[in-house]
C-alpha cells in the first residue's frame, strides 16, 4: 500500500496537480483501495489537520505581512537602510538585502519579501547598471531569509509537527538568519567590486536619522513580537493576532497609507493565501496520517538505524534529501511529510530537534529560490521581466553560498540551540 500512495502522489506531481490535490487524492485512493479505514475518516482527519490553536498563527501572520507591504512599510524600510549601506561598493544589493532581513522579520513569507522589496530595489538596481540577472537573483536569494528569520510560517509548522516549542524554533532561526544575510552581503560587495558597480552619495548622520523616525515603528514590531513571546507576555497565536493589529494602526492611522478600498483587496489576497496554505496542511495531515498507519516511518527508521552508522553521512543524506524535495515541494507541505519520517531517525543519532528543524527550514528556504519551481524565482522574474532559464543560472551562486552556509548550520549545533539553551 505505501508503493501505491508514494506512485500515486508523483504521479500527480508530475502531470501538474497542485500539492493540495496531489496529497488528498493520493491519500483517499490508499484509504480506498487498501480499506484502511472509514472513507468518513478522510474528511474528519482534513479538519483535524488544521483544528489546532498555534496553527492560528498562520493567518494571521499572512493578513500581517500584507497589511504591512500595503501600509508604505517597505518603501520606509528601504530608504531607512539605503542610508546604512547604500554608499559601501553594492550598496544598492546590499540595500536589498538588509531590507529584506527587516521585512523577513515582520511579513516571515519569503515570497512576500521578494515582492514588496523587489517591486521597488529591481528596476533601481537595473538603473544603476547591475546586470538584470543578478540583480533579480540576488533579491530572490534575500526573499528566501523571510523563512528564516523569525517569526516564520515554516517554523511555526516545524514546530507543530515536531511537538516543539514554537518559541524556540524563532529564537533559533536568529543566528542562522544572520549568517545567511552577512554572506549574501559579503558576496554583493566582491560582485560589485568585480563589476565596477559603486555606490550612492553617503547619507550624513541627519539623514540616517530621519530615515531611522520614519521607519522605527516597522523595525519595533518584530521586537515587540519576539520580546513578548519570550517575555512570556503572551504566545506565538496571540503574537500574530497582537501583529495585524498593529500593523493596522501603523498603515492606517498613522502611516494612512492604507485605504478602505486597499483594505478589502489586502483581505482577499490574504484569505486566498491563507486558503490556499491551510488547504497544502490539511492534506498533508492526511498523507503524514496514512504513512503512520501503515509505519512507513517505522520501518525507514529501522532501515537507516541498521545501513547508517555515521551521523554525519545521516545529515548530509537528510540534507541531499530535502533540498530535492525543497526544489519541487511547497515548503508547508514538505515539512509535514518528512518531519515524521526523519525526525526520529536524527533523535536516534543524536540531533536536538531544533538544531535539525533548522536544518530543515534552512534547505526548504534555499528551495524558494532553486529551479525548477522556486516560488521567489517566479516572482522576482516577473518583477524584473527576465525568463526563468536566465534566472535559473544567475541563481546559481547564490545557491552555491547557501549551501556553505548549510553546511556549518549542520555541523555546528550551537547556531541554532546556544540562544534557546539562553
Amino acid at each position: 500500500m505505501a508503493m501505491i500512495l508514494f506512485f500515486l502522489l508523483i504521479s500527480l506531481f508530475l502531470i501538474g496537480v497542485p500539492i493540495a490535490f496531489s496529497l488528498g487524492l493520493a491519500s483517499a485512493v490508499t484509504v480506498w483501495h487498501g480499506d484502511l479505514m472509514p472513507m468518513v475518516v478522510v474528511a474528519q482527519q482534513l479538519i483535524a489537520s488544521v483544528n489546532s490553536f498555534p496553527l492560528m498563527a498562520i493567518p494571521f501572520f499572512i493578513l500581517a505581512g500584507y497589511l504591512m507591504q500595503g501600509g508604505g512599510i517597505s518603501k520606509r524600510l528601504v530608504d531607512f537602510s539605503n542610508t546604512l549601506v547604500g554608499s559601501m561598493t553594492g550598496g544598492l544589493a546590499m540595500v536589498a538585502i538588509v531590507t529584506s532581513l527587516f521585512f523577513a522579520a515582520i511579513s516571515g513569507s519569503g515570497a512576500a519579501t521578494t515582492a514588496a522589496i523587489g517591486a521597488i530595489l529591481i528596476p533601481a538596481m537595473l538603473a544603476k547598471g547591475y546586470p538584470g540577472g543578478y540583480a533579480a537573483a540576488n533579491q530572490a536569494a534575500s526573499g528566501a531569509l523571510g523563512v528564516i528569520i523569525p517569526p516564520s510560517i515554516p517554523l511555526i509548522l516545524y514546530g507543530i509537527a515536531a511537538n516543539v516549542s514554537v518559541g524556540d524554533m524563532f529564537i533559533a532561526g536568529i543566528l542562522p538568519g544572520i549568517l545567511v544575510t552577512l554572506s549574501l552581503l559579503v558576496f554583493a560587495y566582491f560582485f560589485a567590486k568585480a563589476n565596477g558597480l559603486g555606490g550612492n552619495e553617503k547619507s550624513s548622520w541627519t539623514e540616517v536619522l530621519r530615515a531611522g523616525r520614519k521607519a522605527i515603528l516597522a523595525i519595533l514590531m518584530p521586537v515587540i513580537i519576539l520580546g513578548g513571546i519570550y517575555g512570556g507576555i503572551f504566545t506565538p497565536t496571540e503574537a500574530a493576532v497582537i501583529a495585524v493589529v498593529y500593523s493596522f494602526l501603523v498603515g492606517f492611522v498613522i502611516y494612512r497609507e492604507i485605504k478602505l478600498s486597499s483594505l478589502v483587496d489586502i483581505l482577499k489576497q490574504s484569505a486566498v493565501t491563507t486558503a490556499v496554505v491551510l488547504s497544502i496542511i490539511a492534506a498533508a495531515g492526511l498523507y503524514g496520517r496514512i504513512l503512520q498507519r501503515l509505519r512507513v516511518p517505522n520501518m525507514i527508521s529501522e532501515y537507516v538505524m541498521s545501513a547508517i552508522d555515521s551521523p554525519l553521512l545521516f545529515i548530509i543524506l537528510a540534507n541531499m534529501l530535502l533540498l530535492m524535495a525543497g526544489m519541487f515541494i511547497e515548503a508547508a507541505a514538505a515539512i509535514l511529510i518528512f518531519v515524521p519520517i526523519l525526525l526520529p531517525i536524527a533523535i536516534g543519532f543524536g540531533f536536538d530537534p531544533v538544531h535539525f528543524g533548522i536544518i530543515m527550514v534552512v534547505n526548504l528556504a534555499m528551495g524558494m529560490f532553486t529551479p525548477p519551481v522556486g516560488l521567489n524565482l517566479f516572482v522576482a522574474s516577473q518583477i524584473s521581466k527576465i525568463g526563468i532559464a536566465r534566472l535559473s543560472w544567475a541563481v546559481l551562486p547564490f545557491v552555491g553560498i547557501v549551501l556553505i552556509n548549510l553546511l556549518l548550520i549542520s555541523l555546528l549545533p550551537f547556531l541554532s540551540t546556544w540562544l534557546p539553551s539562553l
